[in-house]
């Protein structure tokens, strides 16, 4: 899909235009590359994403055109350290937020490195989309070694047993009796970058409400703490599911507040959740 969105989004000579939303202030810089490449590295990245030399975000997404017959557009995903992932649930949201109402249409299908997405734009006005299936096989976290991925055998001082999940990205999900009690802006980057990790890790620390809300705090990889995490929360579902401490849907709690996922039958794990736009602006490079 290409059209208005372009001519509102696009570079123009050094000059990069750009827009800039969130998803339970889970934010990011937006550009779209459909009818113009866009070239951009690892130190652009970081500039881009700096909160106080940039504009400033958690993610970069770029929309360029769609490889795949079965997808409306190709979504690229960088951190804000540079370094580019296959999956980003709010971000990815907020971008089928924009090109579904670009084109006036209710669903669109995203090209990620994690595979083709499903959105849809809800009634009320959230954006749902299907993260495809959860992975519990070591291999697909993945994991340094084969362990049990339900409680795996690392403790980091009150954290331990974390369950893994790859619904997308890597996940370590912590379970405690009282989230407040956890330091995780403390301890976040030694968990992301264990060794059992070889590509890192999300880090979520989760503590159980009731059979059907999760409260949940965040440290993403190539980040540091945010806001919220899509994958992170169907991540951190599925986990507590596996373990019979929810049911399969529930409500999850973030800083930023609230999305609703479920854990289907098929294995595919599906958020909804409120996008909003912050503003749009041109930055040099």
């Amino acid at each position: 899909m290409h059209g208005a969105l372009y001519r509102h989004i696009t570079r123009i000579m050094s000059d990069l235009t750009f827009i800039k939303m969130h998803g339970l202030g889970n934010d990011f810089v937006i550009l779209d590359a459909r009818m113009g490449a866009i070239s951009v590295g690892v130190q652009q990245i970081q500039y881009l994403a700096d909160r106080r030399f940039g504009i400033g975000c958690d993610q970069i997404l770029i929309i360029e055109p769609a490889s795949s017959d079965g997808a409306d557009f190709y979504l690229r995903i960088f951190n804000a350290d540079g370094g580019e992932i296959d999956a980003c649930g709010n971000g990815t949201r907020c971008v089928a937020f924009l090109v579904m109402k670009e084109f006036g249409v209710k669903e669109v299908k995203i090209q990620t490195n994690a595979g083709i997405l499903k959105s849809k734009l809800i009634d009320d006005g959230r954006v749902a989309l299907d993260m495809g299936q959860a992975k519990f096989h070591w291999r697909d976290i993945p994991l340094a070694q084969k362990a049990d991925t339900l409680a795996l055998d690392l403790s980091f001082g009150v954290l331990s047993s974390p369950a893994v999940v790859n619904v997308g990205n890597p996940h370590a999900i912590f379970f405690v009796d009282n989230l407040e009690s956890v330091a995780l802006e403390e301890i976040g980057s030694e968990i992301e970058n264990h060794a059992m990790f070889p590509e890192r890790t999300n880090v979520e620390v989760a503590q159980i409400l009731t059979n059907d809300s999760i409260r949940l705090k965040v440290w993403e990889r190539g980040v540091g703490i945010t806001q919220a995490c899509g994958t992170g929360a169907c991540a951190t579902l599925v986990a507590a599911s596996r373990r019979s401490l929810t049911s399969r849907s529930a409500t999850v709690i973030l800083d930023g507040g609230a999305l609703d996922v479920e854990w289907k039958d098929d294995n595919h794990t599906v958020m909804i959740g409120p996008v909003e736009t912050i503003f749009t602006g041109v930055i040099k490079l």
